[in-house]
């Protein structure tokens, strides 16, 4: 006869889930981008897979395959090309860090002789050697991961999109909340990876090419690379096109290419800046609106964790879980209420 009654052995069984459940997501850390790749990449191709399967009446296998090639054409194989490209140009810089220091003492000439203000960048310069040794690295080295980080994210992919009605009762099934507040959450999550993922995605781009255009229509030199910087940066709301245009501005201005440096600078702040604006108005009529803070706070977090992708991964993880604390505060009233309303009845009787 056992020793343990049915709740012993039930709070027993809960505790090993605990631990054993602590031990896979603490081992799944390691591919914790992997895995937030494949639910975007998921939440944003559902739509196309059911018209194509359930409206079309196409092959679920070869719908799921076409959309692995699709997204690896469309999304996967330009940001690879582009991340390559910044991390070839990083290591360049990395080897004639010297050629940095001379732009940026250029820069603080100018800013010195035409505003008085003296070694303005002298602090710049000193902690100069100390970020380029702890950022390259770990941009450079970050790469070694994205092949087995795409495989696992494909893998993933193709059981969630051929097996996706099992996969989406599960979900519901086991999700902490009620099913209607649980449909809730996913319809909201859809929208906030829209929001985040296409909309600022699209903002990045039309940033980024501007900035590219401007370099080339003010003959500024590595046009296309310093738009691919820009279009990584753009998620950053405001700030992020400046860090490119406003120190090359300069920087023709510093060599006395008064036409260059004022030109770029009005071609930024008029065109680049606003179309953020007009565009970011656009995305929140359409979807869901991403406060600023939120973006910049979920960067701080996702860099160190996703690397150059947490530019993406951060603001997006900070939504789902600023949403999931919504939904929970939603059932938590409705909960009380619900307590309130059945203590109400049974005093009545």
């Amino acid at each position: 006869m056992s020793i343990y009654n049915l709740k012993q052995r039930n709070a027993i069984v809960l505790c090993l889930l605990l631990v054993l459940g602590g031990f896979i997501l603490y081992s799944l850390r390691i591919i914790a981008g992997a895995l937030l790749s494949t639910l975007v990449l998921y939440t944003i191709f559902r739509p196309v897979y059911l018209l194509l399967t359930d409206k079309w009446k196409i092959n679920k296998i070869l719908t799921t395959v076409g959309i692995i090639l699709v997204s690896l054409l469309m999304i996967v194989f330009p940001f690879l090309a582009l991340s390559m490209m910044v991390i070839n140009k990083i290591a360049s810089f990395q080897q004639n860090p010297e050629a940095i220091k001379t732009l940026i003492k250029g820069i603080e000439d100018y800013i010195g002789s035409t505003f008085h203000v003296p070694h303005s960048l002298d602090l710049v310069i000193s902690k100069l050697d100390d970020f380029a040794a702890n950022l390259f690295p770990a941009v450079i080295g970050g790469a070694a991961d994205i092949f087995i980080g795409v495989l696992i994210m494909y893998f993933l992919l193709y059981f969630m999109f051929t097996q996706h009605q099992s996969f989406e009762k599960g979900l519901l099934k086991y999700a902490p909340f009620k099913e209607p507040d649980a449909i809730k959450f996913a319809t909201e999550l859809r929208d906030t990876t829209y929001s985040n993922v296409l909309g600022q995605g699209f903002i990045a781009i039309v940033q980024g090419s501007l900035v590219s255009l401007g370099f080339i229509i003010f003959g500024i030199p590595d046009a296309v690379f310093w738009g691919v910087i820009s279009t990584f940066l753009s998620f950053l709301p405001v700030v992020g096109a400046p860090f490119v245009f406003i120190p090359a501005a300069l920087i023709q201005l510093s060599h006395g290419n008064e036409t260059a440096g004022w030109g770029l600078l009005l071609w930024g702040f008029i065109l680049i800046i606003n179309i953020d604006n007009v565009i970011r108005l656009i995305i929140a009529k359409q979807v869901a609106n991403m406060h600023p803070i939120i973006t910049v706070i979920g960067v701080v977090i996702g860099i160190p964790v996703f690397g150059i992708l947490g530019l993406v991964f951060g603001p997006l993880l900070l939504s789902y879980f600023i949403l999931t604390f919504k939904i929970y505060e939603r059932s938590y009233h409705a909960a009380q209420k619900e307590e309130a309303a059945k203590q109400a009845f049974e005093e009545r009787l």
